[in-house]
C-alpha cells in the first residue's frame, strides 16, 4: 500500500515556538506550569510533564515560579492575576492569534459590534472575545460591563441587532476556521447593507494544510488525519478529508491503526493538524507501511 503524505502537514510555526518556550523555561529550574494544555495534544502534554512542565487550570492552582501561556492565548484578567501573585510570565500565544486579539480589541475601541467567526467556548475564541470586551469598556470608561461580542460558527448565528442596515460591525476570524465559513459570515452581512469592519485572521498554515488535505483526499483509496480529539483544526482537517474520501479516520496516535481499515486499498493518504510533531506523523507513516 503506498502512503502519501499532504504538501503541507503537522506542527506549524506558533506550536512549535510555543513548545521551544516551555521547554526553555523549564531548564532554567523554576518550577514551570501552563495554564490548560499548551497545545491540544495529548502525547505532548505528556512529555512535557516528563520533563518538568505541569498543566494546571487556574492561575491560582501554579504554587509559584513560571507560568507558560498557552499558544491559544488567555484572556486579559488571567495575566493580571498572574503579575498580582507573582509568577514569571512567558507568552506562548501563537503571534497570528495575538493579530486576531489586538484586531478585535482595535474594532471594539471604535464603537464597533465585534463578530469572532469560531467556536464558543474554545480558548482562543474565548480570549479574543475578552481582548474586544475589556477595549471597549476602557474606551467607554465603563466597568466591568458586557460589551457587544458574539462569537459565531455560521452566518445563521449572526445577532439580529448586527444585521440591520447601517449597523457597525467588525469581524475577526478564529486562526484555525474555514475561510469558507468566514466568508459566509461576511456575505451575509453585507447583503444586509451592515458597515462591516474585515480582518481576515485565518493563519496562513491552516489554509496550507487544509488545501493541500483537500487537493489530496480525492485522489486516494483511504486517509488518516492525526492530532488530538480536542483539536479543533484537527477536526476539521478530518471534516474536509470525510467529505472527499469516505474511509477518512482521525487517529491519536499509531496504535489507534486497524489494518482492516485499509482492505483493499492501493493508496492512503496522510496528513496532522498543526499540533502535531513530525516525529507522530513518521510513526504513523511507518506503521501504515508495513500494514
Amino acid at each position: 500500500m503506498k502512503v502519501v503524505k499532504a504538501e503541507y502537514a503537522g506542527a506549524c510555526y506558533g506550536v512549535q515556538r510555543a513548545l521551544d518556550l516551555a521547554y526553555r523555561a523549564a531548564q532554567e529550574g523554576e518550577p514551570t506550569c501552563t495554564l490548560g494544555p499548551l497545545i491540544h495534544n495529548p502525547q505532548v502534554v505528556a512529555q512535557l510533564r516528563e520533563a518538568g512542565v505541569g498543566a494546571v487550570d487556574s492561575v491560582e492552582d501554579i504554587p509559584g515560579g513560571t507560568m507558560v501561556v498557552r499558544s491559544h492565548g488567555v484572556v486579559p484578567e488571567v495575566i493580571e492575576r498572574a503579575r498580582e501573585r507573582g509568577l514569571r510570565i512567558v507568552d506562548a500565544t501563537c503571534p497570528h492569534v495575538a493579530r486576531a486579539q489586538k484586531a478585535a480589541a482595535h474594532m471594539a475601541r471604535k464603537g464597533r459590534f465585534v463578530v469572532v467567526v469560531g467556536e464558543a467556548g474554545h480558548p482562543e475564541v474565548e480570549g479574543i472575545c475578552a481582548h474586544a470586551r475589556a477595549a471597549a469598556c476602557r474606551a467607554q470608561d465603563a466597568s466591568g460591563e458586557e460589551c457587544a461580542v458574539a462569537a459565531v460558527v455560521d452566518a445563521d448565528q449572526l445577532p439580529a441587532s448586527v444585521l440591520r442596515p447601517g449597523a457597525r460591525v467588525g469581524v475577526v476570524v478564529q486562526t484555525t476556521q474555514s475561510r469558507e465559513v468566514f466568508e459566509r459570515v461576511v456575505s451575509a452581512l453585507e447583503e444586509r447593507g451592515v458597515d462591516v469592519e474585515v480582518k481576515d485572521t485565518v493563519c496562513t498554515a491552516t489554509r496550507q494544510r487544509q488545501d493541500a488535505a483537500a487537493a489530496l483526499a480525492g485522489n486516494v483509496d483511504a486517509f488518516v488525519v492525526i492530532g488530538g480529539r480536542n483539536s479543533s483544526n484537527t477536526t476539521r482537517l478530518h471534516e474536509i478529508c470525510k467529505a472527499l474520501c469516505a474511509r477518512s479516520y482521525h487517529i491519536e496516535s499509531a496504535d489507534e491503526l486497524d489494518s482492516a481499515w485499509f482492505d483493499g486499498c492501493e493508496t492512503v493518504g496522510v496528513t496532522a493538524g498543526a499540533s502535531t510533531p513530525e516525529d507522530q506523523i513518521a510513526t504513523v507513516i511507518a506503521r501504515l507501511e508495513r500494514l
